[in-house]
């Protein structure tokens, strides 16, 4: 076997809720009525998202490619320039002087059910931690990653969102013919069936209370859907505690796990069914699961983020021989992944479970993908971004 000379990458996403879906870069800001529905829980609206990388063994002086889909106007695939790095001006920075270690208490809790098993929660203690004692395991499980074309590890690399997309809208649908044309790499064409086109919204709700004390979240199954995976995050009442502030993570997971962003990603069928035979990743099928009673009383402004995780479609030319013994010299291979994610406020729904009125509408409205903003201040997110819970 040899090549492929080419290697391109469809990645596409549907975000509703709350706005925890990876919100694209380089495009349109969401606009006020977007963040007043996000605050309202409204999932009415939800964003395709839509990334495109093309890696290539050929090169060229002045690389240029387009993706041609079979509606829309043509996506241009940027090559990125790198000049030479700018001279940083040298700073001095004084070490802080940190008086008294800080006072805060991470909680992991895992599992469905109205009662957290015998055994939760793991405790982490940050300030016994900076006191010297040794940082103690955490549960991780081990996610196999799916690897796109990217920057350096091609001869030339080719992708979108870019800044020549910022005023382009991602196709409203992907079924149909797609062309990927290019001076440094062979001509791509796929067709994409019914049953590859975006995948719905997660139509999530956390209203309910199970008798138990727990909040109950529902959804309505995705029918593309392999697997669904939910976290939450959030922070419990101070009170006037000598021990400092408490941090809630929890997930739907059925083994303890200390659930990194990973298991909000895309993820390749077969990894899904494996963490699903691990009772990691909750099975297609699902479409309820009870957050313990000790979570949801700790974490009264708790963020709830889940995700669907979707199928794929590959592509390869030419198609693989089905005598094993005959080369197989392949020119190009396309990957085309999906994923649909969503967000909520503990105990504010995102729109009613298994409301159909206005899906078929709005998941194929021409929404831009808002630029997502990581600047996030205050405590609670520095925390957060120092545990890395999701």
């Amino acid at each position: 076997m040899t090549g492929p000379v080419a290697v391109y990458w469809v990645s596409a996403a549907t975000s509703s809720g709350f706005g925890f879906g990876g919100l694209g870069s380089g495009q349109k800001k969401p606009s006020m009525g977007d963040i007043m529905s996000m605050m309202r829980g409204g999932g009415s609206r939800p964003i395709h998202l839509l990334e495109l990388a093309l890696g290539s063994s050929r090169t060229a002086p002045a690389p240029d490619a387009n993706h041609l889909p079979g509606t829309g106007p043509a996506l241009p695939l940027v090559t990125p320039t790198q000049g030479p790095p700018a001279r940083q001006a040298e700073e001095t920075r004084d070490q802080p002087d940190i008086k008294e270690p800080p006072k805060a208490r991470i909680l992991i809790y895992w599992g469905c059910g109205e009662k957290a098993p015998a055994g939760q929660p793991f405790v982490l203690d940050l300030s016994k931690i900076m006191a010297g004692q040794p940082m103690p395991r955490l549960p991780y499980v081990t996610v196999h990653h799916q690897n796109p074309p990217t920057v350096g590890r091609y001869a030339t690399f080719g992708g979108w969102p870019n800044a020549r997309s910022r005023d382009q809208q991602v196709p409203q649908s992907l079924l149909g013919s797609h062309q990927v044309k290019g001076n440094y790499s062979p001509d791509i064409a796929f067709i994409l069936p019914p049953g590859k086109d975006w995948m719905p919204p997660l139509q999530l709700d956390a209203a309910g209370k199970s008798p138990g004390g727990g909040t109950i979240l529902r959804w309505q199954a995705i029918p593309a859907a392999t697997g669904y995976f939910a976290t939450l995050f959030g922070g419990a009442a101070e009170g006037g505690r000598e021990d400092g502030a408490t941090i809630v993570m929890w997930s739907s997971s059925g083994v303890q796990v200390f659930a990194d962003q990973g298991l909000l990603d895309f993820l390749a069928p077969a990894e899904v069914k494996r963490l699903i035979d691990q009772k990691v990743v909750m099975p297609p099928a699902t479409t309820q699961c009870v957050v313990p009673a000790e979570v949801t009383t700790q974490a009264r402004s708790g963020i709830v983020s889940m995700i669907a995780y979707g199928d794929e479609a590959n592509f390869a030319d030419p198609p693989r021989p089905a005598d094993p013994k005959v080369p197989w010299n392949i020119s190009w291979t396309t990957k085309v992944r999906y994923k649909s994610t969503t967000g909520l406020i503990l105990g504010m729904p995102s729109g009613p479970a298994g409301d159909e009125s206005n899906r078929g509408r709005d998941a194929i409205e021409g929404q831009r993908p808002p630029e997502q903003s990581k600047k996030k201040g205050g405590l609670f997110n520095k925390l957060k971004g120092a545990v890395s819970p999701f």
